[in-house]
């Protein structure tokens, strides 16, 4: 009777590693089709639903952009058309399949998007100008550079220019010549028409649009019906000074303008000077310090 029983327990407790055998297959298979469902869930978000392109995170794209933006414009000083446009389709596939979310702004998706179709356009013209199409490759350029390299684009070498034309600026104003202020401002808007594309890809909107306001206010001086006082001229070049700083990213405090540096004679005789004095309290304080230890000196 107690064997028969015994039988039987052993018989249960089989049963029941059976069953959890049976369990523990099933839960991992179950997991294993999950993961593999998750795999292709995630392969398909990768996919665009319009065009079947797949989706490259942010800094892939950009630097991808940026890489095929150097090749066009070297196609583009070969003169080599139809690499230009092979190269154009391909940098078009790359925006369109690249998500730059946190890279820029809206307004920096449209500055780069709008370069394309002028690029585009360019090439697509029954007439190819080879000006044209220079321009537009630099700009493009300098705004791929700018969205892969936003911590030091290379657009941020036009400072020293910008500063040029706006001390010619200054010097016009100083004399009330409208004629140079025309031509400084003229100047001053050809080296920005290149950057500005790169600009808005880096730098918030109201940054930009800051100095696009200013600079057309000091592009209508010349042709404005009333008189600008000197004194308003220098005033508009300050804020101009100001704009600019914010933009490139300068210390407040930092000249916009080079200014005089001091004379060279003054500066040696200052040096002079300074040495003199330094040399003369050093002494004094030896003399000091040597008369106290003598007067303290024990017998």
């Amino acid at each position: 009777m107690l064997r028969g029983r015994y039988y039987v327990l052993v018989i249960l407790v089989f049963c029941w590693l059976l069953t959890s055998m049976s369990v523990e297959k099933a839960s991992a298979a179950q997991g294993n089709a999950g993961e593999g469902s998750g795999k292709v869930s995630k392969q398909s978000a990768d996919v665009s639903s319009g065009n079947g392109l797949a989706v490259m995170s942010g800094k892939t794209g950009a630097q991808q952009l940026e890489q095929a933006a150097e090749a066009l414009y070297g196609y583009v000083l070969e003169g080599d058309v139809m690499k230009v446009r092979q190269e154009t389709e391909q940098i078009s596939r790359i925006l369109v399949s690249s998500s730059f979310e946190g890279m820029t702004s809206v307004e920096g998706i449209n500055a780069l998007s709008g370069v394309i179709m002028d690029l585009k356009a360019a090439v697509a013209s029954a007439k190819v100008s080879q000006q044209q199409l220079e321009a537009t490759a630099a700009k493009l350029r300098l705004a791929a550079n700018s969205l892969n390299q936003p911590g030091q684009p290379i657009w941020l070498q036009y400072y020293k220019l910008i500063r040029e034309d706006l001390n010619a600026m200054e010097q016009s104003g100083a004399t009330n010549d409208l004629a140079g202020w025309k031509k400084a401002v003229e100047r001053l808007q050809s080296r920005y028409e290149n950057i500005r594309p790169a600009v808005i890809v880096s730098r918030q909107p109201e940054v930009v649009n800051a100095f696009d306001s200013w600079l057309s206010y000091a592009a209508g001086i010349p042709s404005s019906s009333q008189k600008i006082e000197r004194t308003r001229l220098l005033e508009i070049v300050s804020y101009g000074q100001d704009t600019v700083r914010v933009m490139f990213g300068k210390e407040k405090d930092e000249p916009a303008l080079s200014l005089p540096l001091a004379s060279q004679e003054f500066g040696i005789w200052g040096g002079l000077a300074a040495s003199f004095i330094i040399a003369v309290l050093a002494y004094a304080g030896y003399r000091k310090y040597r008369g106290e230890n003598q007067k303290f000196k024990p017998i």
